[in-house]
């Protein structure tokens, strides 16, 4: 912070959420608590380390919050309506670019009221981190919530360094040009130096729409965005893939502790001990393949390939977006789905599907983790899919096998998981037995080699990756230039300087 007076921050970070949730207690006392989750555990450090800011919003409608502090993180919260929350939250942001984003799986509407609102709230998040940037400072914007603040911030503050970072997938151009506002998103985001996306194909969707829409030249990994029509100069805009990760360390050494192991073996009692235990964890949303799932084991139960007193799948199905009508379908769907498989062949001692429509603490989805044979992760899109690499962080006895998704950003990384097409149900049957089957010395070799990926691509080295990269969009101190190392020093040393 360069003062404490003006209330100028150096970094500010942006997210649709902020990193702490306000809990109100029986006796109506409020509190905030911290938001677990890889993208603040992956900003903390340099956050405090910057007197950072973090600006978002509180997850309540009509809630109207003073800026504050939180374990050295300056919170600034954003105020949204009930109207925006439903406009440009649950209906823009969720029913238009979240389905349209991962491949058309639900159709996405489209309302001009709903695109007035976003623009609305987007700017009002540009604002507020106007009103407390110093001179120069990083502004990293998260995610496809926000994809208009970047092009704001610029012509606001030119002053500022802007990174953007889309969590989810971007589409292809013809997916993608069924947007009527398409134009205005990708000059939004256009307003940023560096643009980080999950996956190589999507910083390559997000450019060929860039040349089709704008005609603007893209030169890989960069795009030229002139600096004003019809003018000779240009900004070079980096747009290439940063794919996100986890804290594998403390993911590990959680389960490594003596209770969450012997909470392990608890669940696996509590199941009736089977032979194989596997694992779906997933938010309730059409993207995650959870019906595939079900199918899958539902006829291998029927085919008699696999024994309901052997083989029993837990599926944890965080509640989701509630007041969208594509998601209480699904709701319903799923669960008559799993009442059917459990009529037709639980027995008295075992259940064929342990189904839980929550969630559950860090702790609890470790030991999960520890006591499953097998993790299912069948999305039929997803942008990363973090389960996948805390799975893999918890072995630490490098058993175990994922079965994963090919339209994961993750597969990129966990070559050695038995990847899969969802849609093909005989393919993910015939992966299902085979990794129930798999010997344990070919489940050490596959686990021991995502293993060292997952630890050595953590999220810390995400968040260097993508500072360092914003940083390269200055000029870069002369005695820096052939020194890595001292490159992610100067990164942190550029946001702390008073």
């Amino acid at each position: 912070m360069t003062s404490s007076n003006t209330e100028d921050y150096d970094f500010l970070v942006l997210s649709n959420r902020l990193p702490v949730d306000r809990v109100v207690a029986a006796d109506g006392s409020a509190s905030w608590q911290h938001s677990p989750g890889g993208l603040v555990t992956a900003l903390e450090p340099v956050m405090r380390a910057a007197d950072g800011a973090w600006v978002g919003w509180a997850g309540q409608a009509d809630l109207h919050v003073e800026p504050f502090e939180s374990d050295g993180i300056q919170i600034v919260p954003v105020a949204l309506s009930a109207d925006e929350v439903e406009n440009y939250y649950e209906g823009f942001s969720n029913d238009t670019l979240w389905p349209l984003y991962h491949d058309v799986i639900a159709p996405p509407s489209y309302h001009r009221e709903w695109w007035e609102s976003y623009v609305k709230v987007n700017r009002r998040f540009a604002e507020a981190a106007v009103a407390i940037a110093a001179e120069g400072a990083i502004v990293w914007v998260q995610d496809y919530q926000l994809q208009l603040v970047p092009r704001m911030l610029r012509e606001a503050r030119p002053d500022l360094t802007i990174g953007f970072f889309n969590h989810i997938p971007f589409p292809p151009y013809g997916i993608f040009s069924q947007l009527p506002w398409r134009t205005q998103i990708i000059e939004g985001v256009l307003g940023a130096d560096v643009i980080g996306f999950q996956r190589v194909a999507d910083a390559a969707n997000f450019s060929r729409a860039v040349r089709r829409l704008l005609g603007f030249v893209t030169k890989n990994p960069y795009i030229e965005v002139p600096e004003t029509i019809g003018g000779e100069q240009s900004r070079r805009v980096l747009a290439k893939s940063f794919p996100i990760s986890i804290d594998s360390r403390s993911f590990e050494q959680l389960a490594r502790e003596p209770a969450v192991q012997a909470r392990a073996q608890e669940i696996r009692e509590g199941l009736g001990n089977p032979k194989t235990i596997m694992l779906g964890v997933d938010r309730l949303d059409y993207t995650k393949g959870i019906g595939h799932r079900l199918k899958a084991y539902g006829e291998l139960l029927t085919e008699g390939r696999i024994q309901v007193e052997d083989v029993t799948l837990v599926q944890v199905a965080n509640p989701s977006r509630e007041r969208v009508q594509a998601y209480m379908q699904l709701r319903d769907e799923i669960e008559l789905t799993v009442g059917r498989i459990n009529g037709d062949f639980a027995t008295m001692s075992h259940t064929a599907i342990s189904y839980h429509h929550h969630g559950y603490p860090r702790e609890e989805m470790v030991a999960l983790y520890l006591a499953a044979d097998v993790m299912l992760v069948t999305a039929l899109r997803d942008g990363m899919n973090l389960v996948a690499k805390e799975y893999v962080a918890t072995r630490f006895d490098e058993s175990g096998v994922l079965v994963l998704s090919e339209f994961t950003g993750a597969s990129d990384e966990l070559k050695r998981s038995l990847r899969i097409n969802p849609h093909d149900i005989e393919g993910l049957k015939d992966a299902i037995v085979r990794a129930i089957d798999m010997p344990r010395e070919e489940q050490t070799r596959r686990m021991r080699s995502m293993r060292k990926r997952v630890f050595v691509n953590d999220v810390e080295r995400w968040s260097l990756d993508f500072l360092t990269a914003l940083r390269s969009s200055r000029e870069l101190p002369a005695e820096l230039a052939e020194d890595p190392l001292g490159e992610l020093e100067w990164t942190v040393d550029r946001v702390r300087r008073p």
